[in-house]
């Protein structure tokens, strides 16, 4: 790993700006052809096709379908670990603890239901995924901060993020749940457990 890290930054700037450019056009392919086909629906063949690029390169630089999809959510991530670290209340750092999580897991419902196949592949990808990504444990750092007044926040926190398991509204979208059943039980779940 560190051998290919080193590699990678010793390239030409020229290489580097080629790689940083079919690296985006496989994302934006991807992200095309899952919301047409659906995720089952796409091969890594069909992301090269449509990016343009060679097979050998998607698989390079994602690995398989999982690695790409995480590349494709990790962005979205950030844009909301940026507005949990600093935007507005009462998402954001002005907000007592409570109101926080409460905002946070109603944010987080919401990028369910924008991307909720996505987010499934990416927690379902292996045993334990889900508990292993990066962003699940900023999450989990998170809640367990706001949720400092109860017997014990760290494992409230991990309580509220099973909530919010991407198969386990899959499932409840495919008994009829709706966005707004399913944002309003995360609510009530979230106001009775909170000190």
């Amino acid at each position: 790993m560190a051998e290919e890290l080193h590699r990678i930054a010793n390239r030409p700037p020229q290489e580097r700006a080629d790689a940083a450019r079919n690296r985006q056009r496989v994302l934006t392919a991807a992200a095309g052809l899952f919301a047409e086909h659906g995720v089952d629906g796409v091969t890594m063949d069909a992301v090269a096709q449509a990016a343009g690029v060679g097979k050998g390169t998607v698989f390079r630089r994602f690995g398989d379908k999982s690695g790409l999809v995480a590349a494709l959510l990790d962005e979205r991530e950030r844009e909301l670990q940026e507005a949990v670290l600093s935007g507005p209340p009462p998402l954001g750092p002005e907000a007592p603890g409570k109101e926080r999580v409460l905002a946070f897991l109603g944010a987080y419902v919401d990028y369910l239901a924008e991307h909720l196949e996505l987010i499934r592949l990416s927690e379902t990808a292996a045993p334990g995924a889900r508990y292993r990504i990066g962003a699940y444990r900023f999450w989990h750092r998170h809640l367990a901060i706001h949720c400092a007044g109860a017997a014990d926040p760290d494992h409230l926190a991990h309580a509220l993020l099973a909530a919010v398991d991407a198969d386990l509204n899959t499932a409840l979208r495919e008994a009829g749940y709706s966005w707004e059943r399913l944002r309003a039980g995360v609510r009530r779940l979230a106001e009775r457990a909170l000190p």
